[in-house]
């Protein structure tokens, strides 16, 4: 016997946002901003506790808004714009993302603090944001949404840190970015037909 129904839904939930958002993350603004933090502080744990936090709360809200939405329109209608909102983020994620020169971190209450601060503003209507309300319209469950968005979140921005610009210089940004832009298609494309069965 396999799995009950709905362990397999919320596994699928938890790895697809997972995988999405670490690929959607690679060359992302967050992902830079990480290396300038990385580079200034030379303190990994906390900026990786203050990348933790930041997301969770940003992704948390995203995702309720997410959940939100479902109660406003019918599954029909609903599905079709998630489709469509994910063809839409796979044009997105084929923008190259730059972090602002205003993006130069100010040190404000210590270095987790200031990772917090400039985590949660640089998430403000970023890629991943988007994608988080689009899955957790999608998911029913929105812990494992927000769970794995965030997991994502780390495994594509921890190593930065960590490795900094030695790691950053070696990673085929474009073609992740492809990849990515490739997953989303794929999604919206499959979540457009559905509705036409």
């Amino acid at each position: 016997m396999g799995p009950p129904p709905g362990r397999s839904t919320t596994l699928e939930s938890l790895l697809v946002c997972l995988g999405l958002v670490a690929l959607a993350e690679i060359g992302d603004k967050t992902q830079l901003l990480s290396l300038v933090l990385a580079a200034r502080f030379r303190r990994p744990w906390p900026i990786v506790w203050g990348i933790l936090v930041a997301t969770l709360l940003n992704h948390a809200a995203a995702g309720a808004l997410g959940a939100w939405l479902t109660g406003f329109f019918g599954p029909t209608t609903l599905t079709r714009l998630v489709g469509a909102s994910f063809l839409l983020m796979a044009a997105w994620i084929l923008v190259p993302d730059k972090l602002d020169e205003e993006g130069e971190p100010k040190v404000m209450g210590g270095v987790f603090l200031t990772t917090a601060f400039l985590f949660f503003v640089a998430e403000i209507g970023d890629k991943t944001q988007v994608a988080t309300v689009m899955l957790a319209a999608k998911y029913p469950s929105l812990a494992m949404v927000v769970i794995g968005t965030t997991l994502g979140m780390l495994i594509a921005n921890v190593p930065v840190v960590f490795f900094g610009e030695a790691l950053a210089r070696r990673m085929p940004v474009p073609i992740v970015r492809k990849v990515t832009a490739v997953a989303f298609a794929i999604l919206g494309l499959a979540a457009l037909a559905s509705t036409l069965m």
